[in-house]
């Protein structure tokens, strides 16, 4: 019982901290009520900036990508319970954007700036709505899956782990990935693009994109052909845009989300 305690205490402290990096996140990105955010500190030159900006994100990539790989998650299935495994994976993705924010150097230049107006306007309302889009994609399909937590409790109450049912509530309907696109959305979505957030969300862009190739292969494991079919007729990432209907009916070679 003990073992199971300290499990469950484990996978909520690691939600907890993931609630709190989200929460950063927003204010890092959006420059809102944090001690630091994407565009604030002194500048340096643009050379060593952009070295360890960029050298920031490709180690979240890589952390990301190392993890989702079958060895490595066969090979810490062999040392912990197998329901802290999520959580270990929430909990350092936490810490690798946290050490983002930490060491993110500002490096000055402005692609546009809008501090009025209509564009202000516009794209201050897409921030907002693609970080509310990120968080009822999760709720749409399992939260808490998602982030370790159910995993956990069934492991302290002693339940049997269960596969989370495939489906598609809504935004998954138009789009497979609609917490990436929002994702996307509200990397990209600001009415001050510092040379500094460009490269915030050019590098976060390519990580889900390459991401995205880990995540479906592990869905077409778990759902085989159920996913195949639903991904061979919805989008991966550019919503509407569908390769077949239903019926099989080939809506066009271009809209191939094999090539996207």
């Amino acid at each position: 019982m003990t073992k199971r305690i300290l499990v469950f205490t484990f996978g909520l402290l690691a939600y907890l901290i993931f609630v709190v990096c989200f929460l950063y996140t927003i204010g890092f990105t959006g420059s809102l009520l944090v001690p630091k955010s994407i565009d604030a500190g002194g500048q340096v030159p643009l050379a060593q900036a952009l070295g360890v900006d960029l050298g920031l994100v490709a180690l979240f990539g890589l952390q990301h990508s190392l993890m989702a790989r079958d060895s490595f998650k066969r090979w810490l299935e062999s040392r912990v319970p197998k329901p802290a495994i999520r959580s270990i994976f929430v909990l350092c993705a936490s810490l690798a954007l946290f050490l983002i924010y930490w060491g993110w150097r500002p490096t000055g230049g402005v692609l546009w700036s809008f501090s009025a107006g209509w564009p202000y306007l516009v794209l201050q309302v897409l921030f907002w709505v693609g970080w509310g889009m990120v968080v009822l994609s999760t709720f749409l399909i399992d939260h808490f899956e998602m982030l370790g937590l159910r995993q956990v409790t069934r492991y302290l109450r002693g339940a049997p782990s269960t596969q989370v049912e495939f489906k598609e509530p809504a935004p998954y309907r138009y789009v497979r990935h609609p917490l990436m696109f929002s994702l996307l959305v509200a990397f990209w979505a600001t009415p001050h693009m510092s040379l500094g957030h460009f490269i915030f969300a050019a590098g976060m862009t390519a990580y889900i994109l390459i991401g995205i190739r880990f995540e479906e292969r592990d869905l077409l494991k778990s759902y085989g052909q159920t996913y195949a079919q639903y991904r061979r007729t919805v989008s991966m990432l550019i919503p509407f845009l569908r390769r077949e209907q239903a019926g099989g009916k080939s809506l066009g070679p271009q809209f191939n989300p094999d090539k996207r």
